[in-house]
């Protein structure tokens, strides 16, 4: 397994717990950006040396020898430290909505507090009130904070979350004195998920630092979904949302009205002409921020979120909302103006995008030409062939395959060979009926436990196209999962490996495979590795994208429909491959037809 995701949940630990303890932050800012960097990294850091792991931006020498240290013992003894140094407890309550590690080392320094028992032992009996900065709206946030603590996620599934954004920025672009609002913060940058979600509006002339900006923010805190207001101003709001969504084939999100998740939802109203800086500055990521204002000051500028300016004189402290910028209307000027190309979104995570001589042409929602994994009622979907095709066709598409299940997938309908073949002749006959679309005959094949395929070769070489999966035995360990795949994009008859980890969003960790002999094996092969567009999946990841693009090998990006509605789930799978930098020319589903056609019979 790689140790990247526990050593950036070690290094994340362990910066909140250096600030609970009042550290300096210089060490704090060190391990929270080496948590970031290292969860960030393609690669899988286990076999690195020092100088691999001090070439990564944001690893420092000291980093590198406490992951080395991982790589060898299981442990880092500083951080077993400074772990014994905190109250487990603490953490927990750093956990709440709106408490952060200042605050709760004060109420461990002051009051004694080491969990969340002792924190709801000084609301109640009002001792937290002699506690500094512990004013009586300061308390009722916790107390809420406390209240709303199990709904709250502390991160959600961005197909949870996306759609309550968009209806957000649709009604506020409705209201009086807006002309502009759009979502911003992880969101806008296209993670999986997202802890929270930022709403920015500019104001019109007569609004943006009064009564219009008041009247923005205070019809926010009347939509019909805020369950808690937690913060009321007329440029400044935090409210807590409550999200609703209908079932789908995993389940719903939704519940009683007690169990209804919730997300905190953050208003910034600023005023005309600095909408662009302002939407730079509140989609980040912070470790981006940091590098363009580093950029900036070298340059003699100051950057933020009201837009690029001169630097003022030295004891001079200028009022940015009214002090005239030199770019600020467009992230596209403010770009410019550092004599950056101008960064896509999904990119701006400190790794190496402003190196970028030249904007890349990152893969787009309208260059996806093809489904190349997709379900009928033959075995577990909603559509009939022609039904599935017709939709295709609908969207644009060249091409769609028809993958059903293969036999083991019992639980799924999966196809005997004898249905297979019957389902081969009925897919030719609906290229009779649903005309000016390619429908190729494939199945979505098991990977059994040992790497072999569920069926024998003499079936597959009938099938148009094979996406072979993982379905079961999905705790395998790293050595034996890496080889059950690499088997499988080795085998002659494979076109694309689906969903490699077989992982939930928040609810299944999956496989965990050595992904760089599966990205070798790949190339090698002229195997594609399937981006699942599905929100709940997002397999590969956008950091395997990331590791696969830079070795050249071919990407899919499927949305595994099983009914109409799934067709939607592509943006998730496009948004996650430009996060990975994946250009149109690697994506397989942007090829023409002819081109996808050609590549689908060279394995045969």
């Amino acid at each position: 397994m790689s140790i990247n995701e526990e050593l950036a949940a070690r290094f994340a630990s362990v910066a909140s717990m250096l600030e609970i303890l009042g550290e300096d932050q210089f060490r704090v800012n060190a391990m929270a950006r080496a948590a970031r960097s290292i969860e960030n990294h393609p690669a899988d850091l286990a076999g690195m040396d020092r100088k691999a792991l001090m070439a990564i931006d944001g690893v420092g020498a000291r980093a590198a020898d406490k992951i080395l240290e991982f790589a060898t013992t299981g442990s880092v003894a500083e951080f077993e430290e400074i772990r014994a140094r905190v109250p487990r407890g603490l953490l927990e309550i750093m956990e709440l909505p709106g408490v952060g590690p200042k605050t709760v080392g004060m109420f461990w320094r002051e009051a004694n507090v080491t969990d969340i028992a002792g924190l709801e032992r000084i609301i109640a009996d009002g001792s937290i009130l002699k506690l500094p900065r512990m004013g009586g709206k300061t308390v009722e946030k916790i107390r809420q904070s406390l209240a709303f603590g199990r709904t709250a996620s502390e991160r959600l599934a961005v197909g949870i979350v996306l759609p309550l954004a968009e209806r957000i920025v649709g009604r506020m672009r409705g209201m009086p004195g807006v002309v502009r609002c759009e979502y911003a913060g992880s969101l806008r940058r296209g993670r999986e998920t997202v802890g929270d979600i930022d709403v920015l509006v500019e104001a019109g002339a007569e609004g943006g630092g009064g009564g219009g900006g008041a009247e923005i923010s205070k019809a926010f805190r009347e939509l019909p979904e805020v369950k808690q207001v937690l913060a009321a101003g007329d440029s400044k709001s935090s409210v807590r949302m409550a999200i609703t969504m209908g079932s789908s084939r995993w389940g719903s999100a939704g519940g009683s009205e007690d169990s209804t998740p919730t997300v905190q939802v953050d208003l910034r109203v600023v005023p005309p002409g600095r909408f662009g800086a302002a939407w730079m500055y509140f989609t980040g990521s912070k470790e981006h921020n940091v590098q363009l204002r580093e950029k900036a000051q070298k340059m003699g500028l100051t950057l933020n979120e009201y837009g690029r300016f001169r630097a003022p004189p030295a004891g001079e402290k200028p009022e940015w909302a009214t002090e005239q910028s030199l770019a600020a209307a467009t992230a596209e000027e403010v770009f410019k103006a550092l004599g950056v190309p101008f960064v896509p979104p999904e990119i701006r995570e400190a790794a190496g995008e402003l190196q970028l001589e030249a904007t890349p042409r990152l893969i787009e929602l309208a260059d996806i030409k093809a489904e190349l994994h997709a379900h009928t009622t033959a075995s577990d979907g909603r559509l009939s062939i022609e039904e599935l095709a017709s939709k295709a066709k609908e969207r644009g598409f060249h091409t769609i395959a028809v993958t059903d299940h293969s036999r083991s997938s019992a639980q799924a309908n999966g196809l005997s060979v004898e249905r297979l073949l019957q389902h081969i002749e009925n897919v030719h006959k609906a290229r009779e009926t649903v005309k000016g679309i390619q429908i190729f005959a494939g199945s979505e094949v098991d990977i059994l436990a040992d790497g072999t395929l569920d069926y024998e070769d003499d079936v597959l070489r009938q099938l148009d196209i094979v996406v072979a999966s993982p379905h079961t035995a999905l705790s395998q360990d790293e050595e034996t999962c890496t080889a059950r795949l690499v088997r499988a994009i080795r085998h002659p008859l494979v076109h694309i490996l689906g969903h490699p980890t077989g992982r939930l969003v928040n609810r299944r960790k999956g496989l965990s495979p050595r992904m760089s002999e599966l990205v070798a094996a790949a190339r090698e092969c002229h195997v594609a590795l399937e981006v699942n567009s599905h929100w709940l999946r997002l397999d590969l990841r956008d950091i395997h994208v990331r590791e696969a693009v830079r070795a050249g090998c071919l990407i899919a990006i499927d949305c595994d429909v099983h009914e109409a509605d799934d067709f939607a789930n592509l943006r998730y799978g496009v948004t996650t491959a430009r996060r990975g930098w994946l250009t149109p020319e690697q994506c397989v589903n942007a090829w023409g037809g002819d081109k996808l056609a050609k590549w689908l019979v060279s394995k045969r």
